[in-house]
């Protein structure tokens, strides 16, 4: 089974196709620059004191990010993420945003917020996630439809709003191109792994990644999901 650390490393290539590249020669050389040189990532879902959105955060400014929103619908350990990453790594710009994931008007917002001062989009990662702890045969029906929209609607929005900006171009980005990133699980894979509200919310995003990384093919914007065991302590 992977470690934490091995599923991180394992996003991260997701996330950059960059790394090697082929010459007219077809000798392949080592790029110089870090996978992430130059991108302008979204994180959804950053705000936990030991969660895989605040340890991407960390990941993605060693891997040379330009700039990193850290964003949650709790906004109250943000602040202190991004000033702990920009001191360790001053070339990034972090920067804290308060953002319900599964809000159409939030989303689209913290979006155009990045168009407008880096004018690109490279990277969303959709990893905003619930489940609650009791019997899913007695949750309520509310509580399952709360799943479903913090966890489905929130990736739905990421995939329609990320591939648009991730489509503009401008002086430093000349193709379109992007990554959209999903935190999934191994619950939507197989049963037996989470509760009902939480597998089917899971399994939706598996295959809404499918259907998204489908649609936009030909536009160099990449869909994929990580699947994850269980996560204990990432940094």
């Amino acid at each position: 089974m992977s470690s934490p650390k091995d599923r991180l490393l394992l996003l991260s290539s997701h996330i950059s196709s960059e790394g090697k590249v082929e010459k007219n020669n077809n000798t392949k050389i080592e790029e110089n620059k870090p996978r992430l040189c130059c991108k302008v990532c979204i994180i959804t879902g950053a705000g936990s004191e030991k969660g895989i959105g605040r340890a991407s955060a960390w990941i993605f400014a060693k891997n040379g990010a330009k700039a990193i929103y850290v964003t949650d619908y709790r906004e109250d350990l943000l602040p202190q993420l991004a000033k702990e990453i920009q001191n360790k790594y001053p070339n990034v710009a972090v920067i804290p945003r308060k953002v319900d994931a599964a809000s159409e008007d939030d989303v689209k917002s913290v979006i155009d917020d990045a168009i407008k001062k880096f004018g690109r989009l490279d990277v969303f990662f959709a990893n905003a996630g619930i489940v609650y702890p009791v019997d899913s045969l007695n949750l309520e029906t509310s509580k399952f439809m709360e799943v479903m929209r913090i966890n489905v609607l929130s990736v739905f929005l990421a995939i329609k709003h990320a591939s648009t900006a991730m489509k503009i171009t401008g002086n430093d980005k000349k193709e379109s191109g992007g990554s959209i990133v999903a935190t999934a699980s191994v619950a939507g894979l197989r049963s037996g792994a989470g509760p009902l509200d939480y597998s089917a919310s899971k399994a939706a995003i598996i295959n809404m990644v499918q259907a998204g990384a489908w649609r936009l093919a030909n536009t160099n914007i990449r869909v994929n999901c990580i699947n994850p065991v269980s996560i204990v302590l990432l940094v």
